[in-house]
């Protein structure tokens, strides 16, 4: 396994959010950096790092900009103003929207692997690692001492049950075959 890793871009795209993700800062950054190094492994350049660094920053962040379980689209939408804020060509944008929106694929991502390596990174963080064939105990445990899990877990759990009284009949809006 690499370095644990920070990255500026992570970091300036959540400050960002700081207000929207108020006491869930925290717990979310180190999701966000949790997913990001377990990708960081599969990645071989500088530049599907800093996609796996945006699609990681913003894959989430829908559950808070728009208080709702059903947030791939708004994810992918808020991610695609940024890259088009930052002048990121339109196949960039296109592929970092793509990540975001299959990251809860339960089938194999084929047509993207950076899309594939994100979408088991977040699969590890998600079960803690019990459905991870790509990294070692000691791997995850180190990433998930750097980055500590901070009640992230617990919040997508409570967000779950809202979900579920509320949309009894679609409790799991995010997942795909």
């Amino acid at each position: 396994m690499n370095l644990i890793v920070t990255n500026n871009t992570i970091d300036t795209i959540l400050h960002s959010f700081q207000l929207e993700l108020g006491k869930n800062y925290v717990s979310y950054r180190n999701h966000v950096y949790r997913v990001y190094n377990f990708s960081l492994p599969f990645v071989n350049s500088e530049e599907d790092t800093e996609k796996i660094a945006t699609a990681a920053a913003f894959h989430d962040i829908g559950i808070w900009t728009n208080k709702t379980l059903d947030y791939l689209k708004p994810s992918a939408e808020l991610a695609k103003a940024y890259c088009r804020k930052q002048h990121f060509n339109n196949s960039v944008t296109e592929e970092i929207e793509f990540i975001i929106d299959n990251h809860h694929k339960l089938s194999r991502v084929k047509s993207s692997n950076l899309a594939e390596i994100f979408r088991k990174a977040d699969l590890t963080d998600l079960t803690f690692g019990l459905l991870s064939k790509e990294y070692t105990k000691e791997d995850i445990r180190t990433i998930r001492n750097v980055f500590p899990n901070k009640g992230f877990h617990l919040f997508l759990i409570k967000l779950f049950f809202k979900n579920l009284i509320t949309n009894p009949l679609h409790p799991f809006p995010i997942f795909k075959l």
